[in-house]
């Protein structure tokens, strides 16, 4: 009879089985807040090159982050919300005299607290300075514990990214000083870490940017149209129009080209309203189009992204997840492509197998961007070909996808 013998090494497996636990309820706590985590890291993202011109300025990491994420990113993110919410309410206009299907499905839940928000139509043609004041805070209060929960979401996504921002180099530095092979890890945290630069403070970045502008601009536009020719629903026309600058090659001109080709129209019918059609024009092309386009583009750096797998990252990533998929799937999109492409060839047994001992792509800000790969974010040797233009290491950079 054979009988078999273990020597278990209770000490460390009673170790093993508490952090198994901790890191269970680490993940317990980013489910039941992955859509308040994943935006934070799209604020870090998109605030990380600001970050480090204002510290280059004040010299001090807590005040430019603070600088950049509340005197720069919340306006912004405020009026987003805003332009989001005013947006909804005319999809929910829109849905009465179109039968939108399962597609409404997916917006329903956030539609009753966009009614908390005037329209700036409204705001503008029922004026009444303290019965306007009172009616908004009537609103306001229906919907406190609605708004008491965005405002705790809001506080911990900035609170995230401010940390991020501001500790950054302090983590790399403690990892570098960790007994453990980083070989393959870095290279794979440094391509995740340009990808996600290139999306989060690039393409998103672009889109958020544009829809925001669309929204307020269309708006306050559609606010001097005269007679039938008006741009119907402004807000969620400029909402569109920053969702499909997404799009590569003809982005958002499939949104409000065809809104230019209707009010056209109606010009013609009406035989007036030619001056509106052609300051409409005039205006998306140059506030909403050029100019969102020529701001945000100059962040966006190479990632060694497929243009498609990317554009229908964002499509399914928000159709499973809801809003904050449009963030989460092009995350999953990151890590899984430079899984196969730096990890899977070390784990492979074929030794003739081609094996990047370097990272490809490097980001253009953050620990990574200035530390030669195996060195310490003190030393900051630039290790790259091209920089600050570049962000690649065979001085190559890979056109976004996007309206250009």
């Amino acid at each position: 009879m054979v009988s078999f013998e273990f020597d278990i090494d209770w000490r460390q497996t009673a170790w093993v089985g508490f952090g198994a636990v901790l890191g269970l309820v680490v993940l317990w706590v980013f489910h039941s807040f992955v859509g308040t985590f994943v935006f934070a890291l799209f604020l870090y993202y998109s605030t990380r090159r600001i970050n480090e011109l204002v510290q280059a300025r004040v010299g001090q990491r807590t005040v430019s982050a603070a600088l950049s994420l509340f005197v720069i990113a919340l306006p912004a993110v405020l009026l987003l919300i805003y332009a989001t919410a005013i947006a909804l309410q005319e999809l929910q206009a829109f849905s009465q005299t179109t039968e939108l299907g399962p597609y409404l499905d997916y917006v329903r839940p956030y539609l009753d607290v966009s009614s908390a928000f005037e329209n700036p139509r409204d705001v503008f043609d029922q004026a009444g300075g303290v019965d306007l004041l009172r009616r908004t805070l009537t609103q306001t209060t229906d919907y406190v514990g609605v708004v008491g929960t965005a405002i705790l979401h809001l506080f911990v996504m900035f609170s995230v990214a401010f940390y991020l921002l501001r500790d950054d180099d302090r983590f790399v530095t403690w990892a570098n000083g960790l007994a453990v092979d980083w070989s393959v890890i870095r290279t794979y945290a440094v391509e995740v870490d340009a990808s996600l630069e290139r999306i989060f403070a690039g393409n998103i970045l672009n889109a958020l940017v544009t829809g925001t502008v669309g929204a307020i601009v269309y708006s306050v536009l559609n606010l001097f149209a005269t007679g039938p020719v008006s741009i119907p629903y402004p807000a969620l026309v400029g909402l569109l129009a920053g969702i499909a600058s997404l799009i590569p090659v003809v982005g958002m001109k499939i949104v409000y080209v065809p809104i230019l080709g209707y009010l056209g129209v109606q010009a013609a019918v009406t035989g007036s309203g030619w001056e509106f059609v052609a300051i409409f024009g005039l205006v998306s092309l140059v506030v909403v189009d050029v100019i969102p386009d020529l701001v945000v583009r100059p962040y966006v750096s190479g990632g060694g992204l497929h243009t498609g797998a990317l554009m229908f990252a964002y499509i399914l990533g928000s159709l499973l997840f809801g809003w904050y998929g449009l963030f989460l799937g092009p995350m999953v999109l990151v890590f899984v492509t430079h899984f196969l492409r730096v990890v899977v060839p070390e784990l492979l047994p074929d030794e003739s197998t081609e094996r990047p001992a370097d990272p490809v792509y490097l980001p253009r800000s953050g620990p990574a961007a200035d530390v030669a790969v195996g060195e310490a974010p003190d030393s900051r040797t630039d290790s790259r070909v091209g920089h600050p233009s570049g962000g690649v290491r065979d001085g190559s950079a890979e056109e976004p996808p996007g309206d250009s």
